[in-house]
C-alpha cells in the first residue's frame, strides 16, 4: 500500500524505516527534496535511494525495487524512478530481476506496476523480456509484460503484444502479432497466441498458424494449420486441422487433417487421409495415409490411393511410391490405369511410369493374372 506507507513516510522521514500498520509494504528513503511549484495542486517530492519492499503473509518477500532516486506527489505517488533495480519473488525465490533507465512504480501491496523501458530477466533460464509495461501479480503467480514485447531466450526469439508469464509452471504465453523464431531448428512461427512450456522446449499453437522452415537462412518448406506443436528438443512438429505443407523445390503440396513433421529428418508423415499435388507437374494424389521424405523427392501413399493427371488420366492402386525428380510413379496391388486420349484402361496388379507424360506400364504380380486392356470407344465416357 505504497499511498499510506508514503504518508506516513513524509511525516516521519526522520525514522528512515517506515512500515505501513497492518500491511508487510517498507520504504526506505534519503532525506526528500520538496519542489513545489506555483499553481500546481499536487507536492512534488524528490527521495534519493529509494527502496520498496513487499513481503507475504508469512514475512517472505514478494518484490523489492531499488532506485536512485524517484518523485512522488499525491496523485501519481512514485513515478519517474531513475535506474530502477528490482527482483520479483515465488515462494522467497527470486523469479525474475527487473531493471530500467527510467520508470513509473506503483504498488498496492498485491501488485506491482512498472511503466518504462523494461527488462527482466529469468536468472534460471536466461529468458529476457523487453516491454514498456510490467505487471506482477504473486498471488497469481503471474508476470506480464506487454507493449512492444521482445524476448529473446537461446532457443527463441520472440514479439509480440504481450506475454503472461507462469513462474512456477515455467510457462510462457505470448499474444498479439506473435513472431517466433526458433535457432535449432530454425523456424519462424506467426500466430495471434503461442503458448511456450520452457522445461518441456515446446510452442503450442492454438490458434492459425504459419511456419517458415529454413536451412542456410533459406526457407525451404512452409506449414500451416489451425494449431501446431513444435518440440525444440526432437525439432518435430506436429500440425492438426487443415494442416498444411509446402515445398519450394520441387513445388508440392501436403495436405491432412493431422501431420507430423520432422524438420530434423526432413520427413512428413500422416496416418490421415492425404493429398499432394505437384504444381509444375500438374499431378495429383490422394491415399489414406502417406508419407514424404523431403531430402529424397519422395512420396510414399498407402491405402485407396488415386492419382489424375492433368489430361484427367489416372491410376487407382493399393500403394504407390512417387519419385519426383524422375517424374516416376509405381503401383501395387490392384492396379486400374485410365487415360481419354486415346481411351484405353488396363487392369493389373503393378504398374509404372510418368503419369504426366501418360506412359505407365502395367504388369501381372507373377501370380497367373493377367493384363486387362480395355479399349473405351469414343462414344463412352471414362469412368474413374
Amino acid at each position: 500500500m505504497v499511498k499510506s506507507s508514503l504518508i506516513l513516510l513524509i511525516s516521519l522521514i526522520s525514522t528512515g524505516l517506515v512500515g505501513c500498520a497492518g500491511s508487510q509494504t517498507h520504504v526506505t528513503t534519503k532525506p526528500p527534496v520538496e519542489s513545489p511549484s506555483p499553481g500546481d495542486k499536487d507536492s512534488n517530492l524528490t527521495f534519493f535511494g529509494v527502496t520498496l519492499e513487499q513481503a507475504d503473509e508469512v514475512g517472505r518477500p514478494i518484490w523489492k525495487v531499488r532506485a536512485k532516486q524517484a518523485k512522488y506527489t499525491k496523485e501519481k505517488q512514485i513515478g519517474a524512478a531513475q535506474s530502477p533495480y528490482g527482483e520479483l519473488y515465488q515462494d522467497g525465490k527470486v523469479v525474475y530481476q527487473v531493471q530500467a533507465q527510467m520508470a513509473d512504480i506503483a504498488q498496492d501491496g498485491k501488485q506491482l506496476f512498472l511503466k518504462g523501458k523494461i527488462v527482466a530477466i529469468d536468472p534460471l533460464n536466461g529468458v529476457v523480456l523487453q516491454g514498456n509495461e510490467l505487471e506482477w501479480r504473486p498471488k497469481e503467480d503471474l508476470l506480464i509484460v506487454r507493449k512492444q514485447l521482445h524476448g529473446t531466450h537461446k532457443q527463441l526469439q520472440a514479439v509480440a503484444q504481450e506475454a503472461r508469464v507462469k513462474t512456477r509452471e515455467q510457462r510462457m504465453e505470448f499474444s498479439g502479432g506473435v513472431i517466433a523464431n526458433s535457432l535449432e531448428p530454425q523456424l519462424q512461427m506467426r500466430t495471434e497466441h503461442l503458448i511456450w512450456r520452457i522445461k518441456e522446449e515446446t510452442l503450442i499453437g492454438d490458434r492459425p498458424v504459419q511456419m517458415d522452415h529454413y536451412k542456410n537462412n533459406q526457407i525451404t518448406d512452409r506449414g500451416r494449420g489451425d494449431s501446431a506443436e513444435v518440440n525444440l528438443k526432437t525439432k518435430i512438429a506436429t500440425i492438426k486441422k487443415n494442416a498444411q505443407i509446402e515445398l519450394l523445390d520441387p513445388p508440392v503440396q501436403v495436405a491432412s487433417n493431422s501431420m507430423t513433421w520432422n524438420l530434423n529428418s526432413e520427413t512428413v508423415t500422416t496416418n490421415s487421409p492425404v493429398r499432394v499435388f505437384h504444381q509444375a507437374q500438374k499431378v495429383a494424389l490422394s491415399a489414406n495415409q502417406g508419407e514424404m521424405k523431403i531430402p529424397q523427392k519422395t512420396v510414399y501413399l498407402t491405402g485407396n490411393v488415386y492419382s489424375v493427371g492433368e489430361r484427367g488420366q489416372s491410376l487407382k492402386s493399393k500403394t504407390l511410391t512417387w519419385y519426383f525428380d524422375k517424374k516416376l510413379v509405381e503401383a501395387q496391388g490392384d492396379v486400374v490405369y485410365r487415360q481419354a486420349d486415346p481411351p484405353l484402361a488396363f487392369t493389373g496388379q503393378k504398374a509404372s511410369g510418368d503419369l504426366q507424360a501418360e506412359t505407365i506400364v502395367v504388369n501381372s504380380d507373377g501370380s497367373g493374372k493377367k493384363v486387362v486392356t480395355e479399349i473405351i470407344p469414343q462414344d463412352r465416357k471414362v469412368k474413374n
